[in-house]
């Protein structure tokens, strides 16, 4: 069953967050990932919700996406990112 791991991005250090931009395509595909949404426009239709930055990643399951976020091929990304942006990441299975 597909899952789909959603981002809310905002980031605090824009010439950082390009080099995770760059490093985090390989390490998605390695784990049969691919990006649905990345970084496109967003519209709120209800609520107060106004994002900077929208990501989402399908992968074949829950676990690949766990693998893949788990994953020493997502490390150095991941740490990019995490020093350049504050981020929201939950992972939910689709039907």
């Amino acid at each position: 069953m597909p899952a789909f791991v959603i981002v809310e991005v905002t980031i605090h250090d824009h010439e950082k967050y390009e080099g995770y931009k760059k490093l985090t395509p390989a390490a998605v595909a390695a784990f049969d990932g691919r990006f649905v949404v990345r970084g496109a426009q967003t519209e709120s239709l209800e609520g107060d919700w106004h994002l900077e930055r929208l990501v989402v990643l399908e992968f074949p399951s829950v676990d690949r996406a766990k693998e893949w976020w788990n994953s020493d091929i997502y490390a150095e990304a991941k740490k990019i990112r995490q020093s350049a942006a504050t981020t929201k990441m939950i992972v939910v299975e689709g039907f």
